[in-house]
């Protein structure tokens, strides 16, 4: 008996052992996890710090692969205010018939419920479409551009030939001056259309991450750009905020929803001849002499320097170049392009 209870014993001695060697190395793997765990997130927050620097040091105003999208942009003064001129990365002013201007905004990646109001092509706006590998926006066409349209294979969208939920008019403006669009809707269009909606096209300007301050250039604080006897245009610069604030004939320029100014951060100046064109219609319709070299101004931060603008072809980018014949360097923000004709009394002071 004495033999089987020192045997009883030993057993219940050994589970005894046995349970406190699992429970040791069920607490260690509970803390071993713990300290994983708690790890984790520390390696988390540096992966994120990363990428933010990463995406801190690259141009902001043209990332991604999403398709460049132009929208022709009424500047009729029963137009103003106008709705989406801040989120476009560029907008080019060129003169139509009347004295007036049009304007072509540019937008990527960005979500917009309002831009507007939508106008119609004039064909010399393509070529900027073009270069900017854009889908065309517009509401109505001259004869010129339809043309042009069709022979350069452009993909397009037109308001006129829409399917009525692409555009729509609104009731705080009259007509001509009230159709509006929003980037859903012209994805949209241009899915069912099949055109391409991403591209890996560069962009036009040479846009830099570092500051670009023109040390040497002149002082341009304020800018006067006289594109007709109808139409001037100003820019004034907020020292705060680094950017300029744009004005049309004396109006402070504002944006339709927000009622917040209209600002740039880069301005450019091209002095390109216009003309008269001679068709059946008569209403004075333009053109623009653009192929060539034309003396221009690059201004930003204050300051203005000056620049060549060249452009070898319609379809091709143009290049602008400092009086060294360097691409200029551009601040990573949108920029206005004002293209006005040589005999312009254009002011910087």
């Amino acid at each position: 008996m004495k033999k089987e209870n020192g045997g009883v014993k030993l057993l219940i001695s050994i589970l005894v052992v046995l349970v406190i060697i699992a429970g040791v190395v069920l607490a260690y793997k509970i803390t071993k996890d713990k300290e994983e765990n708690n790890v984790q997130p520390v390696a988390n927050e540096d992966e994120e710090k990363i990428i933010a620097e990463i995406d801190e040091k690259q141009v902001q105003i043209f990332k991604g692969n999403d398709r460049p999208i132009a929208v022709m942009i009424d500047n009729h003064n029963q137009a103003w205010p106008q709705a989406g001129l801040n989120q476009a990365y560029m907008v080019y002013e060129i003169i139509v018939e009347g004295g007036e201007t049009r304007l072509m905004a540019l937008f990527k990646g960005v979500d917009l419920d309002k831009i507007g109001p939508v106008r119609s092509a004039r064909h010399y706006f393509i070529d900027y479409a073009m270069e900017n590998d854009a889908i065309y926006v517009h509401f109505g066409q001259s004869p010129q551009a339809q043309s042009d349209i069709k022979k350069y294979s452009i993909n397009d969208i037109n308001g006129i030939s829409e399917d009525g939920s692409t555009f729509w008019r609104v009731k705080d403006k009259y007509s001509p001056h009230n159709a509006v669009t929003s980037t859903e809707k012209l994805l949209q269009s241009a899915k069912n259309k099949k055109y391409k909606t991403v591209s890996t096209q560069e962009s036009v300007l040479n846009y830099v991450t570092d500051e670009v301050n023109l040390e040497e250039g002149q002082v341009a604080t304020t800018v006067t750009i006289p594109h007709s006897d109808l139409q001037t245009v100003q820019y004034t610069y907020d020292e705060e905020n680094k950017v300029y604030k744009r004005f049309a004939r004396n109006k402070a320029q504002t944006d339709w929803d927000t009622g917040e100014p209209v600002t740039t951060k880069n301005i450019i100046i091209t002095f390109c001849e216009n003309y008269t064109l001679s068709d059946t219609e008569n209403k004075g319709r333009q053109g623009l002499k653009n192929i060539g070299t034309f003396d221009g101004y690059y201004i930003t931060n204050g300051k203005a320097i000056k620049i060549q603008c060249e452009k070898t072809a319609r379809d091709e980018q143009t290049i602008y170049k400092d009086m060294n014949g360097n691409e200029i360097q551009v601040n990573d923000g949108n920029t206005f392009v004002n293209i006005c004709p040589p005999s312009a009394n254009v002011t910087l002071e």
